[in-house]
């Protein structure tokens, strides 16, 4: 990844001299800055000398992650066998008012390098996968784009090339777990139709609305080109391989936002999206113009203590068409405890299950054509994952997921009988 900084230095040099009007008086004197072990220390590499909050303040804010997830498959599956995944992401985001006196805009650039072995792709053969950073894996562009607010930031438009599930579909909470079904959207968005999530960018126009403070609106408008995900196009943005359009509508309502709102904190999103492409008509002959589905997600905290300690309760539900979808239904459930013992008020007690139904006629299909004696009703008609984890917040920029997962039915979209499935690991966030 390092032949790509000088992406990020050019962008440097080219904003930073536009902040020079903020550095004609000489500023008091910063305060120590907290050591690398101090609870109050947000990142890993700190504050480098006063240097990140003077461009903080110039309007350009640096920021950098790294995740990785080691997990071993102890049972069944395909075989045993041990997989290591990491991502290493970094960025930057501009104030465009501070830096060249475009009120309300703001610049986007993200690069995101991926490198492993996918536990569930390599060694157990399941589709829904264990490790949420897996696959890709390689360095590409995931974000160049500007985003505009107006009216104090109730209507907010977003334009460029970036990840469409960065706006939409999303559940923030289901980042408690590792799996990539939970983290953070549901996966027959993507198997699905045309949608896409990070690290995967298309050139689209997000717009987002607040009708009120509790209620938002989202919809936009954004490129289906599957040939965008190959490696060779990772720094090719305008690459040929469109096959359509897709237009997502959502409506979120957020208790608790409203003004002097009693009520505990919830987030609940009710979704359509249809994609333009033409498609292979799933367990039938022919193709299929259009697909599309609808979702229903929810989370919602039904406790809450001191210290930010609570529990909150989530659940999914998402349906596709039959002619268009491999993923049929969707159905996912979980509760996450924040605040565990004492004095450890961050940390996190993760509980889910989720289960990806599989298309009955691809099903059908699978039976005519390899003769099962059972008929097609003998295969498993879904993959359920069971996922436990306890988050262990070390301090604000690094944290500990040991995370123990179990694999019912990993064989359903591959159509064939395999034994469930037991992977042991854990997932380390830092924060750069």
């Amino acid at each position: 990844m390092a032949r790509y900084v000088p992406i990020f230095a050019a962008a440097l040099a080219v904003i930073s001299p536009l902040s020079g009007a903020h550095a004609q008086s000489e500023p008091p004197p910063a305060p120590p800055e907290p050591g690398l072990l101090s609870p109050d220390r947000e990142t890993l590499t700190g504050d480098w000398g006063g240097a990140r909050s003077d461009l903080r303040e110039a309007g350009i804010s640096v920021r950098a992650d790294y995740v990785s997830e080691t997990f071993a498959a102890v049972d069944g599956g395909l075989k045993r066998g041990t997989g290591y995944t990491q991502q290493l992401r970094a960025g930057i985001d501009v104030d465009l008012d501070k830096t060249i006196g475009w009120s309300g805009a703001l610049f986007h650039l993200t690069l995101n390098d991926r490198r492993g072995i996918g536990v569930s792709s390599d060694i157990v053969g399941n589709r829904l996968p264990i490790q949420e950073a897996a696959g890709g894996n390689f360095t590409k562009l995931t974000e160049f784009s500007i985003e505009q607010n107006f009216d104090g930031g109730r209507l907010n438009l977003r334009g460029g090339y970036f990840a469409m599930g960065n706006d939409l579909g999303g559940m923030a909470i289901g980042c408690n777990l590792v799996n990539a079904a939970f983290c953070a959207h549901p996966l027959a968005f993507s198997g699905d139709t045309g949608w896409y999530n990070y690290p995967n960018a298309r050139w689209g126009l997000a717009v987002r609305y607040k009708l009120r403070p509790d209620v938002t609106l989202r919809t936009g408008l954004y490129q289906v080109n599957p040939r965008l995900n190959d490696a060779h196009n990772a720094f090719r943005p305008f690459a040929g391989g469109s096959t359509g359009v897709l237009v997502p509508v959502e409506v979120e309502y957020d208790p608790g936002m409203g003004k002097d709102s009693r009520a505990l904190p919830g987030h609940y999103k009710l979704g359509f999206y249809y994609d333009s492409s033409t498609a292979t008509r799933q367990g039938r002959p022919g193709n299929v113009t259009g697909r599309y589905g609808a979702y229903i997600l929810a989370d919602q905290m039904v406790l809450r203590g001191a210290h930010g300690r609570g529990l909150s309760v989530f659940g999914q539900i998402a349906a596709n068409p039959k002619a268009s979808a491999p993923i049929t239904r969707w159905y996912a459930a979980g509760l996450i405890k924040t605040g565990t013992f004492a004095s450890r008020d961050a940390d996190t007690i993760a509980l889910g299950i989720i289960q990806a139904r599989v298309n009955p006629r691809l099903r059908e299909l699978h039976e005519a054509s390899s003769a099962l004696p059972d008929g097609f009703v003998s295969l498993p008609g879904g993959e359920t994952a069971i996922e436990l984890n306890y988050g262990i917040q070390l301090r604000r920029w690094l944290s500990i997921r040991p995370d123990v997962q179990y694999i019912i039915d990993p064989g359903t979209f591959g159509f064939r009988h395999t034994r469930n499935a037991l992977a042991f690991g854990s997932q380390v966030k830092v924060q750069f």
